[in-house]
């Protein structure tokens, strides 16, 4: 935020009191905007109430239509974003009133809410929305990405797996180098991480998990190779095999068998930088190639 980028807090998952702490700590870090992203697989009233309550100026939405959580985030000073994977979801989102748009195509990392790529989905959201900006997200890693985002119509961009390479991130260094080797091949879309989050897709690095899962013949959840088994311990207790859980840098154990959540713009990650740097290096590029 600092460096002129939209910092988000991922919460969705997080305590009232740890929702408020990070939101303080965020705070007493930085007088530029912020914002908290909350997961619409859960009930979010309280912890979309505790972010207004210590002034949150920005809240995302993800994974479902906000309904009446985007005039609440309103009615408590906030702006809105919601992520969409359609141009219908995009026309729902902006009837609801939000304030900006995430158009995210399927090349994105991690949990992935359509099936369209980003080159396409876009243009096709921008157009259904008119006046509401749109954010383009998926496969966007560097200038050239942002530029081309922008051409299509897009105000800006949401950036995930670069800053995976920030020196700010807290994951594991084992997945933080499986991302810098990583090519664009080396992802894979599914739902084989769907341990305390069945039935999501999403994107993620191929690994021993996905290739044992393979060699088994793609058997179904309950009969999948080391099914229960706990393959790595975190600060907040045992990860099982095909756990749905980001790989942290305080995380011991079997590293390589976890979620190594990556987008297909991983190829374009091959450095560890300040997320400051990131920031300026993305939008100083995309500056010279519009100019």
């Amino acid at each position: 935020s600092n460096a002129g980028g939209l910092g988000m807090l991922a919460l969705g998952w997080s305590s009232p009191e740890a929702v408020r702490a990070e939101i303080r700590a965020t705070k007493a870090l930085t007088k530029r905007p912020f914002g908290v992203n909350l997961v619409l697989t859960c009930p979010q009233e309280e912890r979309l109430a505790t972010c207004l309550e210590e002034g949150v100026p920005v809240v995302s939405f993800f994974w479902g239509q906000a309904g009446s959580l985007t005039a609440a985030a309103h009615r408590g000073g906030a702006k809105v974003l919601h992520t969409v994977g359609s141009a219908e979801q995009a026309r729902i989102s902006a009837e609801d009133g939000a304030d900006a748009i995430v158009a995210q195509g399927w090349e994105a990392g991690g949990h992935v809410y359509g099936t369209v790529a980003t080159m396409a989905l876009v243009p096709a959201v921008v157009d259904q929305v008119a006046t509401v900006p749109v954010l383009a997200a998926g496969g966007i890693a560097d200038g050239r990405g942002l530029a081309a985002s922008m051409a299509l119509g897009a105000a800006g961009a949401w950036i995930g797996t670069r800053f995976l390479a920030s020196i700010e991130a807290p994951i594991h260094p084992r997945y933080r180098d499986h991302i810098l080797t990583a090519k664009e091949t080396d992802t894979e879309y599914g739902t084989v991480f769907d341990v305390c989050w069945p039935d999501a897709p999403h994107r993620s690095l191929r690994n021993k998990t996905i290739e044992a899962w393979e060699a088994a013949g793609r058997p179904p959840a309950g009969r999948r190779p080391h099914e229960g088994a706990v393959v790595a311990k975190s600060p907040y207790g045992d990860v099982v095999a095909y756990q749905s859980h980001t790989p942290a840098s305080g995380d011991e154990g079997d590293i390589d068998a976890l979620a190594l959540w990556s987008g297909q713009g991983v190829s374009l990650v091959r450095r560890v930088q300040p997320a400051a740097d990131i920031v300026r290096e993305i939008s100083d590029e995309a500056r010279a190639i519009l100019a």
